[in-house]
């Protein structure tokens, strides 16, 4: 069985054993620790995590309602794969769940927020330059949840999270090719806007932001694989 290292998580959790083991899995799906395909076990999940089999059976059945565990055959668990449609289908979502987000968000918005935003913009700048693809991850991950959970009313987070955990693998996979992408900083420009007060081209910086990194890299590489294939 191939199993990437779990990564830790610190996340809310009720401190059952049950919820523990879902949020790791959880975590680990999302942040793209398990690539495409990947096959699992329960047995093996367990013993990473140090757990009995019975509440990774309960992450898994959880997981696998999110459609980020597939269960095959004969007890065999796998990360799904991605295609150009799914992915496709995917991205559409995430522009349009996270520009709302965006919107319902922005009168909330204030200074002390913007400088909070400017130092995890700042965090990014540092660990891409070192390369630490689980530190871009997850600060990536708090700025725009940050950003969306602005707004006391909001709902869709839970939605915008169940998109990224289906590309979590897919999405980590096509990040690795990011430093040798010329690429501009959107959130540099979201900040910009956020500072300008301009819901439209902050709006228009986020989109750019998912059109121009995970949108523009994972359709590259998922058209390459296409090519390959019927080549």
């Amino acid at each position: 069985m191939v199993v990437s290292t779990i990564p830790e998580f610190s996340g809310d959790s009720d401190g059952t054993t049950q919820e523990y083991a879902y949020s790791r899995l959880r975590n680990a799906i999302i942040v793209g620790a398990f690539a495409p395909g990947t096959a699992l076990t329960i047995r093996g999940l367990a013993q990473e995590l140090n757990l009995s089999p019975t509440p990774i059976r309960e992450a898994v059945r959880r997981l696998s309602s999110e459609n980020a565990i597939q269960v095959l055959g004969n007890r065999r668990l796998k990360v799904p794969d991605m295609t150009l449609g799914r992915f496709e289908e995917l991205a559409q979502l995430r522009i349009s769940l996270e520009t709302h987000a965006t919107e319902r968000a922005f009168p909330y918005i204030s200074n002390v927020f913007i400088e909070h935003m400017r130092a995890l913009d700042d965090q990014m700048d540092v660990v891409l330059a070192a390369g630490d693809l689980d530190a871009l991850t997850r600060i990536n991950q708090s700025f725009h949840k940050d950003l969306y959970r602005l707004n006391p009313h909001q709902a869709v987070v839970p939605m915008i999270e169940s998109v990224w955990l289906q590309l979590g693998p897919f999405q980590r996979q096509a990040i690795k090719s990011i430093k040798t992408t010329a690429m501009v900083d959107r959130h540099k420009e979201m900040l910009a806007a956020m500072e300008a007060r301009d819901v439209a081209a902050l709006c228009a910086a986020l989109e750019s932001d998912i059109r121009d990194g995970s949108i523009l890299l994972g359709r590259a590489m998922l058209q390459s694989q296409t090519e390959g294939t019927v080549a």
